[in-house]
């Protein structure tokens, strides 16, 4: 009785390699955030003006 509900339990779960590291991918996560954030800020004007001259050049502006 005890391996049939060790076999369900399995089941429902999955098995424990599958669970993940969640700490590891909240660390993954903000460092991504920290990265666009810093690109965002660096090429932001330089992005916003290669945009508006590209808008200029197909308007005729």
């Amino acid at each position: 009785m005890t391996r049939l509900l060790n076999d369900a339990r399995a089941l429902l779960t999955g098995p424990e390699s599958e669970r993940g590291d969640v700490p590891g991918w909240v660390l993954i996560t903000l460092m991504t955030a920290g990265l666009v954030a810093l690109i965002w800020a660096l090429a932001g004007p330089a992005l916003g003006e290669v945009f508006t001259d590209a808008i200029e050049s197909v308007t005729g502006s």
